[in-house]
């Protein structure tokens, strides 16, 4: 079993349920993240906190069980940063697009 990449693209709502789009999100017109959102899934535990947060945000990989990020704007900028504090082995990080590591 693979993960289909068009998972990414998959019509999702911009905001969770109870909170609401501020207008703001990029696919709107707002302005895009200056750093992005990187899991070190080789530190991962595949706890799937952060997917439980931000499901929009993260995926749980199945045949590694680690998480990973399938879409960069997929939660709000809290909803996101919600899910990396609550990771117990704090492997999700914000980074600089430039300093992301090839895939």
């Amino acid at each position: 079993m693979s993960i289909d990449p068009s998972i990414a693209f998959a019509t999702q709502p911009l905001a969770a349920p109870g909170e609401s789009s501020t207008g703001k999100e990029p696919l709107l017109g707002g302005s895009l993240r200056q750093e992005a959102i990187w899991v070190d899934e080789d530190v991962c535990i595949g706890c799937r906190y952060c997917a439980h947060v931000a499901c929009n945000t993260f995926l749980v990989e199945p045949h590694r069980g680690r998480s990973r990020v399938i879409r960069q704007n997929g939660d709000s900028l809290e909803r996101v940063q919600e899910a990396i504090d609550t990771c117990p082995v704090d492997c999700i990080h914000w980074l600089p697009f430039e300093q992301l590591p090839s895939p």
